[in-house]
């Protein structure tokens, strides 16, 4: 009978796919594409049913950014959301539960815990569901859904393709950021979006197809919609402090930082606090979603009624743009909207519906950013603060403190406004903001759901340094070859050996078919079975190359050879066992 080792029983099989630069980047590129065309036929879709629902007509002119004139239904909009809500359930609940809320993070998940795994027909479901809960006046955002629609892209081509798994998972962050550059006109932002949230490694090889995707897609959005940045902002005059030369100024900033991040805080929790009432209320979803869909039509008509705008439906851009060209001031109506928004897209999400959460921190940035600044003005009007350049940096403070992206946020806020004049008020805001919601909250607005169930995502990013120690550096030595003919009785590894380890390689006739531990004193006496399949690494290459080696053929051991050496079994001076790579790996851990 021929003698295995337990080792080999469980390795994996050989995975010799393979993808040079070249095909990946072609692929990114095409994800890019279609990412970018997705993001395209997603606002039209969007536009369609919100000219059906609030206008009564069919049509795909609509500007998010231009408040909606009321409907022609009268008070009978109020079941736009109604509508809508049910037919979002149905699609959610019939076709692709993982549709359903804000999308992100569905496809971390998928990223941490599936291999980079999306079903198809969440492209599709996704798609049709966030289209209609947008498009009927639901509180949320349209560029959740293009994330899990671009990731879903990505992770469909990539097992078409049939790539390795880190590549699926690159295809799938890509194809999150071509989405996000697609929908804001933001590349370098998009580039940060993937980096901060998606990509469990960051390197050349990870990058590379990222930038592709993201570059291609925002190419492809502007032809659609044109270069202009996603909001205008108004002219308007800047108090010294915002360009400081001196730091008598910059607790300012962390006054508003501090406030921001409380905001986050209590978006990412009560949120979620609205979410379990929601579960919690034993009646049947549809009933439920009826009720939490009326809550938000009757909002949004009284405020139509009151104030000449729906506020709160939709992405809410109309208002940000409001709140940005200066048109709306009053810090008390400005706190109402930030409440108001908060509650209402807690209750979208919590009721069933499906779509993004990055807009409405926009907007609730904006409303905290506005009212903060225009109090200011009210109380110290001859310093000259302006609502607008709070309402700025407060876009920047609830993104980056509720999603855990402070880099992306701040990227973001200059590409969406192209505004770059208050870069250190915003940075120094944002840093404060994740700080405070960190220590109150240690999960963001993506991750708390993963904890929730179970599933914890790594937010630390952490460059390991034994990847690149070279094999030399802990093979373990090699001290004979022997025949398996001569191989002695099978002893067992006992605590006689200590930690000290030496092998054999042992061969059969002219062929190398495995390594045995053997006794330091005495390597004529054996330890242990034999260890194969086995493969040949040189002493001066790098671990990381060694165990992609390894992954790939299904190697549970190399034998290490000196450099420019032949691989035979004579030549071997050393071994690398899964034992020695996981000491490694421990030992840079302790460092």
């Amino acid at each position: 009978m021929t003698e295995t080792s337990p080792i080999e029983t469980h390795a994996a099989e050989p995975d010799n796919r393979r993808a040079s630069v070249i095909a990946l980047s072609a692929i990114a590129i095409l994800i890019g594409v279609v990412t970018g065309l997705g993001a395209v036929a997603l606002r039209y879709l969007i536009s369609i049913i919100h000219n059906l629902f609030f206008l009564g007509t069919f049509s795909t002119a609509y500007d998010a950014n231009i408040s909606t004139p009321e409907a022609p239904f009268g008070p009978f909009v109020i079941f736009a959301p109604v509508i809508g809500g049910a037919i979002v359930l149905w699609l959610v609940r019939r076709f692709a539960p993982e549709a359903r809320g804000h999308g992100v993070p569905e496809v971390m998940d998928a990223i941490y815990y599936r291999g980079g795994k999306i079903r198809p027909q969440v492209v599709v479901v996704k798609s049709l569901a966030s289209a209609m809960s947008i498009g009927s006046g639901a509180s949320v955002g349209r560029e959740g859904p293009i994330i899990q629609i671009g990731s879903g892209i990505g992770s469909v081509l990539g097992q078409f393709f049939r790539l390795r798994t880190w590549q699926i998972i690159t295809m799938v962050a890509a194809g999150a950021g071509a989405g996000i550059a697609a929908t804001f006109n933001t590349p370098l932002g998009a580039v940060l979006f993937a980096v901060e949230l998606m990509l469990p490694e960051f390197s050349a090889r990870t990058l590379i197809p990222v930038v592709l995707a993201t570059g291609t897609a925002t190419y492809v959005g502007r032809l659609a919609f044109g270069m202009a940045p996603a909001f205008l902002v108004a002219a308007h005059d800047r108090p010294d402090l915002f360009v400081p030369l001196s730091a008598d100024m910059l607790p300012l900033y962390v006054i508003f930082g501090l406030v921001t991040g409380v905001a986050a805080t209590v978006f990412v929790r009560g949120l979620y606090k609205i979410e379990d009432l929601f579960d919690d209320w034993k009646a049947n979803p549809y009933l439920k979603n009826a009720a939490g869909m009326l809550s938000l039509g009757i909002l949004m008509y009284v405020l139509l009624k009151t104030t000449g705008m729906y506020h709160t439906a939709g992405v809410g851009y109309a208002t940000i743009e409001a709140i940005l060209t200066g048109q709306l001031t009053a810090p008390g109506f400005l706190f109402l909207l930030f409440v108001l928004k908060m509650l209402a897209t807690a209750i979208s999400l919590g009721s069933g519906a499906s779509g993004g959460v990055f807009s409405p921190s926009l907007f609730l940035g904006a409303a905290l950013g506005g009212a903060f600044g225009a109090t200011l003005d009210l109380m110290f009007p001859h310093l000259g603060f302006h609502s607008v350049t709070f309402a700025l940096i407060g876009m920047a403070g609830i993104v980056g403190a509720s999603t855990g992206a402070a880099l992306t946020s701040i990227m973001m806020l200059f590409e969406m406004t192209g505004d770059y004049t208050i870069t250190l008020a915003a940075i120094i805001a944002v840093v404060v903001a994740m700080g405070v919601r960190k220590r109150l909250s240690a999960d963001d607005i993506y991750t708390l759901k993963l904890t929730r169930r179970g599933h914890r995502i790594p937010r630390e990013s952490r460059s390991h340094m034994f990847a690149i120690r070279q094999i030399r550096e802990m093979m373990e030595p090699a001290v004979a070859v022997m025949e398996k003919a001569d191989l002695g009785p099978r002893g067992q590894v006992d605590t006689e050996l200590g930690a000290e380890r030496q092998y054999a390689v042992v061969t059969e006739g002219r062929n190398v078919i495995g390594i045995v531990r053997v006794h330091p004193e005495d390597p004529s006496r054996r330890h242990g079975p034999i260890i194969h399949p086995v493969g040949y690494v040189q002493e001066t290459s790098f671990l990381q190359s060694a165990m992609t080696n390894m992954a790939d053929r299904g190697h549970v051991a190399l034998l290490v050879l000196p450099e420019k050496t032949t691989p035979r079994p004579e030549n071997v001076i050393g071994v690398l066992t899964r034992d020695s790579i996981a000491a490694a790996v421990l030992r840079d851990y302790r460092s």
